[in-house]
């Protein structure tokens, strides 16, 4: 089966039975599915291959053209169990969810790129069980974020097939009547200790034992009654052993929650790390971190938004830093949590974004679509250690001619909310232009000449900074970091192609040599300028038409050892703030 693995890493439970796999299946491109019946038929006219969207290879459908809704549905065998309560699990569907069991409607959901569950166990009968999910999304809809989803029949220049429906996995859970919703992680480096936030479920008292162990060996453990429903118990951590960029050290916790209707025992983990900024840049643990990151986009040429094997998050990750890079922008979407996980282990460093393209943020409900999705995906990521940053917009381009204000007071909100939700990290209000209020102000810059790069980057010092939208906004002594370029398109000899419509930034280099020095010329003239704190390359690998990734689509390498380790000496070269520092 594929995509097997337990989904959830920041939560786990030993029982769940996955529901990936052959599902029955029909589109609703009329958007007439309730009306004429098809929630009631016994029996679907197609099937799809979950949990993969029925835009892509791997789901069996492959169907291109727009979907403006789409109908599953399964036969489950369960059993109901006393004291025990059956969630169903769904890890990301696009855009609006209503999931159906037994013909009784259980729960809807709003939102494109966040996990979602829905207490089934009043619907459920002993035996079988059909599941009918309803899944209604539009691309197009100035209401829903769509990312890179291209608006166009065609994919073109960096706007890409689209994502219907669910593409990410579903399961199931059976938990006892009191048990634990969720678990957000707050280390205190400083004074040896961690904070372990409980949202629980079920009236009732409970007794909850925490157990934090490294490495199998003890570290220290409490236990705590309580009949609310939210805790919060601090946690001894003598000695941290901290976790830094490239050298992660991560601790277990085993929370175990007694109650009258049973016991529940989950197992969830962190890394001691404190993250800290000023107008140099960012620090980790005290110590300066230049930030080498790239662009990825996290799509897939079988799968699109979904990974064709639980092994691919791990690869890109590695891919990544043989390149020299110590982190990434998660572009234009919410990434699937393994993601997240193997970046825990691996010490590499993430931003949080969201897939703000597509939506009408001018819109006078606009913080009324955008505000609760955004906080579902910050809610899910803030206790991952490899995440440094949030930033929910980019590029917000002034739509229909309103600006400032009808943009400036919803990247307002959107800032404050999150610094709210999490004030131990950065976030930039949008990404590369029109800031508002934001903790490192940023830009992109795809100018193509190393020249121009040296006279723009290299000498700035100070309140010095280069700036492509001084019109809209003004700098206020923030951080500065030069968040995409490059860009350089380059098709490989192995893949000559004639065909005009591919796409990147700038014309083409010759020769690898050529690229080669053009690589090398920009990202040496950021790093040594004493102003840039960080940089972002556009970007890991070609995504359909888009060709400027430093590997093809299916992550084939470009570039021979040799040259990339020529890209790696570049983008691992001492930087100024990092000499500055030392």
């Amino acid at each position: 089966m594929a995509r097997n693995a337990y989904p959830r890493p920041e939560l786990v439970r030993d029982q769940w039975l996955n529901l990936n796999g052959e599902w029955e299946f029909e589109m609703d491109t009329s958007l007439s599915a309730q009306a004429r019946g098809v929630f009631e038929k016994e029996k679907l006219n197609g099937v799809i291959q979950l949990p993969f969207c029925p835009e892509s290879k791997l789901s069996g459908v492959e169907h291109k053209d727009f979907i403006n809704a789409c109908v599953y549905a399964r036969t489950i065998s369960l059993k109901k169990e006393a004291d025990k309560r059956i969630l169903l699990h769904f890890e990301a569907a696009y855009h609006d969810t209503t999931v159906f069991v037994n013909g009784r409607d259980v729960g809807s959901h709003a939102g494109g790129y966040t996990p979602f569950t829905f207490d089934i166990t009043d619907a459920v009968r002993d035996g079988d069980n059909r599941v009918v999910v309803y899944c209604r999304g539009d691309s197009r809809d100035p209401r829903q974020p769509s990312g890179k989803q291209c608006e166009n029949y065609a994919s073109f220049g960096c706007l890409y097939t689209r994502s219907t429906g669910i593409y990410a996995t579903v399961w199931l859970e059976t938990v006892p009547t009191q048990y634990v919703e969720n678990v957000q992680i707050e280390t205190d480096p400083d004074n040896a200790c961690v904070n372990s936030i409980l949202s629980l479920k079920g009236a009732g008292v409970k007794e909850i034992t925490f157990k934090v162990t490294y490495q199998g060996k003890a570290v220290s453990e409490i236990c705590k009654k309580t009949s609310a429903q939210r805790l919060i118990a601090e946690l001894s951590v003598p000695s941290p052993i901290l976790w830094n960029p490239g050298d992660p050290h991560l601790y277990d916790l085993e929370i175990t929650l007694k109650s009258a209707s049973g016991e529940d025992r989950v197992r969830t983990y962190f890394g001691m790390r404190k993250i800290e900024w000023d107008q140099n840049g960012l620090k980790i643990n005290g110590r300066r971190i230049y930030q080498r990151l790239i662009l990825d986009q996290g799509y897939f040429p079988d799968g699109i938004y979904t990974a064709p094997d639980d092994s691919c998050f791990k690869a890109d990750i590695e891919r990544t830093m043989r390149v020299g890079f110590n982190g990434a922008r998660l572009h234009q979407r919410v990434f699937d949590r393994l993601y997240l996980y193997e970046a825990d282990k691996a010490g590499f460093l993430v931003w949080g974004e969201y897939a703000n393209w597509g939506f009408d943020y001018s819109a006078p409900d606009a913080l009324r679509y955008f505000l609760p999705e955004w906080r579902e995906a910050v809610q899910r990521d803030i206790s991952h250690p490899a995440l440094i940053g949030w930033c929910p917009f980019n590029e917000t381009w002034d739509h229909g001619g309103f600006y400032p204000d009808k943009h400036n007071s919803l990247l307002r909100e959107i800032y404050r909310t999150t610094k709210q939700m999490d004030p131990s990290r950065p976030c930039i209000d949008t990404s590369g232009n029109f800031h508002v209020e934001t903790d490192f102000y940023d830009i992109h810059d795809y100018n193509q000449s190393v020249d121009v790069f040296k006279e723009r980057y290299t000498p700035l010092k100070g309140d010095q900074i280069y700036e492509n939208f001084g019109h809209r906004q003004h700098y206020a002594g923030q951080p500065y970091m030069v968040s995409e370029y490059g860009g350089i398109r380059w098709i490989p000899e192995f893949e000559q192609t004639d065909d005009q419509t591919v796409w990147g930034y700038g014309e083409s280099p010759k020769t690898v040599e050529e690229y080669l020095e053009r690589f090398e010329g920009l990202t040496l003239a950021l790093s040594r300028s004493e102003k840039v704190t960080g940089v972002c390359y556009t970007q890991l690998y070609d995504v359909e038409l888009e060709r400027n990734g430093i590997y093809c689509y299916d992550r084939t390498p470009k570039f021979t050892e040799e040259q990339m380790d020529r890209m790696a000496r570049a983008m691992r070269a001492p930087a100024a703030i990092e000499s500055a520092e030392a």
